[in-house]
C-alpha cells in the first residue's frame, strides 16, 4: 500500500502546539519527547501500570524512539520542581509522572498507533493523559501525520469519555479478545476485548471536542448501558464483571453485521448505536 505524508497548514500545526501547551499549563507539567537517559524512567511508569514484563524492552523502546517515533513524558514543571536543598533531602523520583509511546502505522492509512499512554496514579485527574494525548497530536501534525489511532478496554466510562468526548475520537471496530490473555496488573483475568478509535487530528469533530462544543444528540438505534466503574466491580465482584462483559458483547456483535451504524457516548456517559455523520453539529 502506497501512503503519503498530507500537507499540514502552518496554522493548524501553531494551533495543535498551542492546545497542548494549553493543557501542559492546566496540568503544571512539561510534556515533550523522551531524552535516551529517561527511558528507564519512561519503563518504570509502564511497568507501574501494567506489571512488570508487560511492556516492550528497553532496547525496543530505544530502537523505536532513535527512528523518531513518539515516546513522550510528561514532567513536573520547572517552578514545580524541589529546590536543591528539598532534593537533597528527598531525592526526586526519576519516573515521570506520565509517559505514553506510538509508533507508525499504515494499515487502513498512514497513522500513529498510540499504544500505551501511562500517568502515575497519585496524579490523575489533573489531565496528565489528555496533555500526552495533544502533544502527541502535535508532533504528528508538525511531520505530516492527520491520524492517530489506539485501542480502549470500551467498559472502561472514563476512557471511553477522555477518547470519544474530551478528545473527539471516534469508535472504528470492536475486536473481541484482541490481545488475548493479558493477567497484567489492570485486566487480570478479564478478557481483553477493545474498542479501536480513530482520532483525526484536523478534523471539525476534533475541534468542537477540545474547544469543549456541546454534544449532538445522537440519533439511537439501540446501545450500551456503562457502569459509573467497572474497574471497582471487575475488582469487588468478578462473576458481575463477566456478565457485564458477555452482555457488551452481545450488544457489540451488531456492529460486525451493519457497517454504517457507529458508536458514541452519549451526555449521560452510555454508548448508543448511530448512523448520524460523527461530523455532525449539536
Amino acid at each position: 500500500m502506497k501512503v503519503s505524508l498530507a500537507e499540514v497548514p502552518a496554522s493548524v500545526v501553531a494551533e495543535a502546539e498551542q492546545a497542548a501547551d494549553a493543557a501542559d499549563a492546566r496540568a503544571g507539567i512539561d510534556t515533550r519527547p523522551a531524552h535516551v537517559d529517561e527511558l528507564d524512567g519512561v519503563l518504570a511508569r509502564f511497568e507501574a501500570t501494567w506489571g512488570a514484563g508487560r511492556g516492550a524492552d528497553r532496547a525496543t523502546v530505544q530502537a523505536l524512539e532513535h527512528a523518531g517515533n513518539t515516546v513522550l513524558v510528561a514532567i513536573p514543571r520547572v517552578e514545580e520542581r524541589p529546590t536543591q536543598e528539598d532534593a537533597s533531602r528527598n531525592p526526586p523520583n526519576p519516573i515521570p509522572l506520565g509517559a505514553t509511546l506510538g509508533f507508525l502505522g499504515w494499515s487502513g492509512g498512514l497513522h500513529v498507533h498510540s499504544h500505551m499512554n501511562a500517568v502515575d496514579p497519585t496524579a490523575r485527574g489533573r489531565g496528565i493523559g489528555v496533555a500526552l494525548k495533544l502533544r502527541q497530536r502535535a508532533v504528528c501534525l508538525a511531520n505530516g501525520i492527520t491520524e492517530m489511532r489506539w485501542t480502549y478496554d470500551p467498559l472502561i466510562r472514563r476512557n471511553a469519555r477522555m477518547n470519544l468526548v474530551r478528545l473527539g475520537a471516534e469508535v472504528l471496530a470492536f475486536l473481541p479478545d484482541f490481545y488475548g490473555e493479558l493477567r497484567d496488573a489492570i485486566t487480570g483475568a478479564d478478557r481483553s476485548d477493545r474498542f479501536e478509535v480513530r482520532w483525526r487530528l484536523d478534523s471539525s469533530r476534533t475541534a468542537r471536542a477540545l474547544a469543549r462544543g456541546p454534544l449532538p444528540e445522537w440519533r439511537a438505534e439501540g446501545g450500551l448501558p456503562l457502569v459509573a466503574d467497572y474497574e471497582r466491580v471487575r475488582a469487588e465482584d468478578p462473576d458481575t464483571a463477566v456478565r457485564l462483559r458477555d452482555a457488551s458483547r452481545e450488544a457489540f456483535a451488531v456492529l460486525a453485521h451493519d457497517s454504517s451504524l457507529r458508536v458514541e457516548l452519549d451526555a449521560d456517559g452510555d454508548y448508543v448505536f448511530t448512523r448520524d455523520d460523527p461530523d455532525r453539529e449539536a
